[in-house]
């Protein structure tokens, strides 16, 4: 078929869902939606030396998940793609060296969950493969080293600082008719809002995600009335009302609206000060909560806005701003 944009945005035919699989961090598994996940880890090294493998036996578990549910082998997959935080997308990458089938790398931060399921619905639906996997992962241990500081050095951390999630998610996509499809997809534009605090990332978001949101109703001419939830990424709580703040100012009428970050963990006991972020957040809740809420039908159409930071230290040391980005993707299910 052919495909068109409505300006960023792209409605979908026959991009369905087959399944999934979910491995979640100690913290994450303690959380109000533990028990949605498929394995959870004891500790952060997971059996391995060190936190970037185990980062990357946390993808393979996932996937293994993923396609065991459909009785499938790597070789019975026509591409697969993957993101995570790590310089050169190294969990991924390193991950990639096992499968037999291409394999793309693909970059956007804690959006990589909603990047990565886009591109794969444009490539299913365009006719070119059959069926894709996406995977998606992040480590509190490894990210907090590479973006802030090592957690074992006990920095102090503000309060406006968010918790990198631990976990890592597959999602199997097929254009094989399922319980539950991905109807539409919304792409974003890089926004900068000139803040530079790596310890802020609520605040440096939110305008991509309201720019994300603002052009996915105007595309498609709906609101928020059109669907069932609507939940960013990881903005966490002081970017989430951030974010509401702005819509209302825009005249929205801003209902059934939630943040991953704010529904990962029980925030007023857990220790992650303003909620979750990375790319395992906004998967884990989709795929672990929502996924089998759409397919039981208590669902029925979902709006996921996965947020990312497109920050890097070696820029952040040169005094240059964030610049950020959110991508949407439309869950509907089948009746």
């Amino acid at each position: 078929m052919s495909l068109h944009f409505l300006g960023n945005s792209v409605t979908l035919e026959n991009v369905y869902i087959a399944s999934s699989g979910t491995v979640c961090g100690p913290l994450e598994y303690l959380g109000p939606l533990g028990s949605c996940f498929d394995k959870s880890l004891q500790d952060y090294h997971y059996g391995e030396k060190s936190f970037e493998k185990a980062e990357r036996k946390m993808l393979r578990d996932a996937l293994d998940i993923c396609l065991k549910r459909e009785k499938l082998k790597y070789k019975d997959i026509d591409l697969y793609l993957g993101s995570d935080l790590l310089n050169q997308i190294t969990s991924v990458n390193y991950l990639a060296r096992e499968l037999p089938q291409p394999f793309v790398g693909l970059y956007g931060a804690c959006s990589g969950f909603a990047l990565s399921m886009a591109m794969a619905g444009l490539l299913i639906d365009a006719g070119y493969v059959d069926k894709i996997v996406t995977m998606v992962s992040s480590h509190n241990a490894t990210a907090e080293r590479q973006y802030r500081y090592p957690v074992e050095y006990g920095v102090q951390k503000k309060d406006t600082t968010t918790f990198t999630a631990t976990g890592a998610v597959s999602t199997l996509l097929t254009n094989q008719p399922q319980s539950v499809r991905v109807e539409a997809i919304t792409l974003g534009h890089v926004i900068d809002y000139s803040q530079n605090d790596a310890n802020d990332m609520g605040r440096a978001m939110a305008p991509a995600a309201f720019d994300t949101l603002m052009n996915h109703f105007q595309d498609l001419k709906r609101t928020f009335h059109d669907y069932d939830l609507v939940v960013t990424g990881d903005l966490s709580m002081y970017g989430h009302q951030i974010l509401k703040e702005m819509l209302q100012r825009h005249k929205m009428d801003v209902v059934r609206y939630n943040d991953c970050g704010c529904m990962l963990y029980d925030l007023s006991s857990q220790p992650v000060f303003q909620g979750g972020s990375g790319c395992a957040c906004s998967a884990l809740v989709t795929m672990g909560s929502l996924y089998p809420q759409l397919k039981d039908k208590k669902l029925k159409r979902v709006l996921v806005v996965s947020t990312g930071a497109l920050l890097s230290p070696m820029m952040s040391a040169q005094k240059e701003s964030i610049p950020c980005i959110a991508h949407a993707i439309s869950l509907e299910a089948i009746e």
